[in-house]
This record gives structure tokens, sequence and C-alpha cells, in this order.
């Protein structure tokens, strides 16, 4: 458990911060972009659990616990010999997978292009890939400039922007209320 007694500490005011290592690096760094655009996008899985219930809120409860652990470990530099340091794990990923699986299992095959919107839940999923995304980006233009992100945060990154794909259309009532995108063509 975490005890966060004072919540501002005036460390940052000069436009620096600490990773969970304690080395300073600028508030704009590529890292701390990364981690932040994860929180951003459990943010966005927070709105849409307002609007969600049963199986699904469970699952996008456990999802939004692991961005907590992949936040961690984007936050700390993969080091040689390490042994404390939280870590995403390859079941974490084939969790997702099955998730992934199962609730793809019970919708209709994708016939269009689907526009972000539907029903609330499903807009705030497909907000959340889009940021999901976007995390995904920001670590792989971090491993391009040299620096180290471990393997499974990686592998999770990717699936999630899955995950949260196919839980929109899950939650748009098992694909019901999915907004189908018409080319200008056909409008």
């Amino acid at each position: 458990m975490v005890t966060l007694n004072k919540i501002y500490t005036r460390t940052g005011d000069a436009g620096t911060t600490r990773l969970a290592t304690g080395q300073p690096v600028s508030k704009s760094s590529l890292r701390v972009e990364a981690y932040g655009a994860v929180d951003e996008a459990n943010a966005c899985l927070g709105l849409a659990r307002l609007h969600t219930e049963g199986e699904l809120d469970a699952m996008l409860a456990r999802v939004q616990n692991e961005l907590f652990d992949l936040g961690a470990d984007l936050a700390t530099p993969p080091q040689e010999g390490e042994t404390h340091a939280l870590r995403m794990i390859q079941s974490q990923i084939d969790r997702l997978e099955q998730e992934i699986d199962a609730m793809n299992a019970q919708l209709p095959p994708l016939a269009s292009f689907i526009l972000p919107g539907g029903t609330p839940a499903a807009a705030h999923l497909h907000l959340a890939r889009t940021v999901a995304r976007r995390a995904e980006r920001i670590a792989v233009a971090l491993v391009e400039t040299g620096e180290s992100v471990g393997p499974e945060a990686m592998k999770y990154l990717n699936r999630l922007s899955d995950f949260l794909f196919v839980a929109a259309r899950y939650a748009n009532d098992r694909g019901a209320a999915e907004v189908f995108w018409r080319s200008g063509a056909t409008r």
C-alpha cells in the first residue's frame, strides 16, 4: 500500500521530475510522456466505467490496475540485475488476449470501419483506445532514441488498443449500436 501524506513537493517547479529510480529528467522527456499517456488512458477508462457493469466493468477494473503497473514499468528504465522493479509480465498480456477473444466471439463480423460512438461506454472506450495508441507511439519513439523499455510493456501497450477496440464494440450492445463509416462516395 502506498501512503501519500503530502501531495505537492515543489520539486517539479523547474520543469523536472524524477523517475522511479530517482533519476531527474525533464517533464517533456519521452519516458514521462509515455507514462503520462498511460495515465491519461486510465482516466478515460474511469469515464467509461461510469457506463459499464458486470463482466465488462470487471475487465476494465483489472486493466485500470494494470495501467498503474505499466506506468511504474515505464517510469523505471530497465537495469541489469534489477530485482525489485515492478514489470509487466506475460500473463497480463495473455489475459488481455483471452478477453479480446472471448468478447470478439460474441460480436458480429466487421462489415465496415466503425466510427467512435454508439453508447457512452463505447465512446469513452474509443477515446481510451486512441490515447493508448498514442502511449504506444511514444514508447516506440523512446526505444528509437536508444532508451530501454521492457518487451512485455511494449506488448501490453500493443494489445491494449486491440482490447479497447473490441471492448468498445462489446459495449455497443454487442455490436447492435455501432456507428459505421460511410465513405464520401456513399453519403
